[in-house]
This record gives C-alpha cells, structure tokens and sequence, in this order.
C-alpha cells in the first residue's frame, strides 16, 4: 500500500474514532441545547473564529434551510459593532475548540449583558468559554489527524457532525417537511428533486 494510501486511511480511523467518542458523550446537556434551541423566538447567533467560524457557517447554514433561523456571527468583528445582531430573543453558539480563542472570549460579557443563553461547544470542559455557558457541548478528540498534532481536522469534523445532530433534532422536533424544505431551497438539484 502506497504511503499516500496509508495517511489517508489514518487520518480517516483517527476522524471516526472522534466521532465514536462525541456518540459516547452524548447526554443531557445535547438535550438542554436542543431545548433552549428549539425554544428560541428569534435567531440562532453562532460564532467563531478559524476553522472553528468556518465550520459555524456551515452549521448555520444547515439550520437555516432546516426551518431554524440562524446566523453567523465573525467573533473577530463581534466587538466592534456586530454584536449588534444580537437580541434578547435570542440563542447564542460560539465555537473554541480550546474555549480560550481571545476574540470569542471577549463577547462574553456583552452576550450575558444582552442577556441571551450561550451553548458553548468546546473540547476542554474546563476552559472559559466552557465555564461560562448555559450548556456546554464537548467536542473533545483523542487526537487530531494531523501527523504535526496542529490542524484542526478531527475536532472540527467532529464540530460539524455535532451540529448536524442539532440540527437534525431541530427538524424533526419541528416537524419540518419535504414542503417546507422546496420552500427554503428552490435551487439546484435538491430544488428540483422537490418541486418537479
């Protein structure tokens, strides 16, 4: 088997074995997130900053065309001015695999100062963001996939599989339909799957 072969099959055991371990975690407080998410009268706020913001686009995205509306929030510019799409009829997600990003750090006042619930979805329990939420998500890995130790590559695999559970709770809790699905997506092949 080639070498190439063998990082890609290594990296990809070592991302299934996150998410084995995230399925292992899952508990109450998966449960209490989904509460306060579907409890929601105004959007859901998820931020980030890295590869962290990018997988919270993602999710964000995937909740939206789900029936929750949701938006995403660059923690980067969250402090100056664009904490400003946050409402009291809101539910806010940030994003820190180490729960100590400084730029996601720095919203936290401001978010229990507008008053809305944080889920925190981090991989040290232990950590700030962690501390600080109303619900905390863990996200930890063994390890990531990167041969370095550096990338995010597990852990954010095992982010995005995690918000897909939310969302996908969301939808059924819902009762989301394939209508309601043509309605948000009339574009592309899903588009005219549905419409046809």
């Amino acid at each position: 088997m080639s070498s190439l072969l063998e990082r890609a099959r290594e990296t990809l055991k070592i991302e299934i074995a996150g998410l084995e371990g995230l399925i292992e975690r899952l508990g109450a407080e998966f449960e209490e997130a989904v509460k306060l998410l579907y409890a929601c009268q105004g959007k859901v706020i998820l931020a980030g900053m890295g590869k962290s913001g990018l997988i919270a686009q993602k999710i964000a995205a995937t909740l939206t065309s789900t029936g929750t509306p949701a938006l995403f929030l660059h923690a980067g510019e969250s402090t100056h001015g664009d904490l400003g799409i946050i409402t009291k009829q809101d539910v806010v997600i940030a994003f820190s695999y180490s729960g100590e990003t400084n730029e996601v750090l720095q919203m936290i006042g401001h978010i229990q100062a507008i008053g809305v619930p944080l889920i925190a979805m981090t991989g040290k329990p232990d950590s700030t963001l962690a501390q600080a939420a109303t619900v905390h998500l863990s996200i930890a890995v063994e390890k990531e996939a990167c041969p370095l130790g550096l990338t995010p590559t597990a852990s954010s695999t095992a982010t995005l599989a995690l918000g897909d559970s939310l969302a996908m709770c969301l939808l059924e809790q819902r009762q989301f339909s394939e209508d309601d699905f043509a309605l948000f997506h009339p574009g592309g092949s899903l588009g005219r799957k549905l419409t046809v």
